[in-house]
């Protein structure tokens, strides 16, 4: 009989840890995994996973994801913002930061635009000190992804800018940065650490809809006081 027991205890224990493991969204919460389809930049072995840790999300991302609540959504004037901290330097330059005015996420006609920063830039070439981190604005529509700007002073092929405002890791690996999207009457800020780093006229982007977080691959982060204010 005590055999039995320990047996069912033990079987009941492993369960608990699998149905744990297997938790890899919070509760509500959705994921969308775009995984590298590049030779030359594969992704990492290993599961996407977020988990809540505190009062915010840890998010390890071997490949790309997107990561929202249905619920989460904003229309009209409104500020998202976010405090991200990148746990130990990605391998080369990789993006993270919040997602707004999404649709359809789960579908083949996905939209969004994204606003993220990434560590210290090694390219050179752009007349700034270096290394700087980088902001970076894309919109997505189905499977393409364009950046929602061009023209941008020092931006580099894929439209990320270098800004001082954007902390860069230090000797640890870790950084620290605050991003936040303002959607105005008239025009959208971008907004990193209190700085802004690129302000447009809200006129043809898509500003309402669900908001989220996206990390490319191959990052280890946190997310903490992600919310929306009117």
């Amino acid at each position: 009989m005590n055999t039995l027991k320990s047996t069912l205890i033990i079987a009941v224990a492993l369960l608990a840890v699998v149905q744990l493991e297997a938790q890899s969204v919070p509760a509500g919460w959705k994921q969308r995994i775009d995984r590298s389809t590049s030779a030359s930049d594969p992704d990492a072995a290993g599961d996407v996973k977020i988990v809540t840790a505190g009062t915010g999300y840890h998010i390890e991302t071997p490949s790309a994801g997107v990561f929202w609540n249905p619920s989460n959504t904003a229309a009209g004037n409104y500020t998202l913002k976010g405090t991200f901290t990148l746990n130990k330097r990605s391998g080369h330059v990789n993006h993270y930061g919040l997602v707004f005015g999404g649709s359809n996420l789960e579908g083949a006609t996905q939209k969004y635009t994204y606003f993220m920063v990434a560590q210290d830039n090694p390219a050179g070439g752009r007349s700034q000190p270096q290394p700087l981190g980088v902001w970076l604005s894309k919109t997505r529509n189905g499977d393409t992804t364009a950046a929602t700007f061009t023209g941008l002073t020092g931006a580099g092929r894929n439209g990320a800018v270098p800004h001082a405002a954007v902390k860069v890791p230090d000797a640890s690996g870790k950084s620290v940065n605050t991003l936040e999207v303002r959607v105005l009457a008239d025009k959208i800020e971008f907004v990193v650490n209190g700085t802004v780093v690129h302000s447009a006229p809200k006129a043809g982007l898509t500003t309402d809809g669900i908001w989220g977080i996206r990390s490319n691959h191959l990052l280890d982060i946190n997310v903490t006081d992600l919310a929306v204010t009117k």
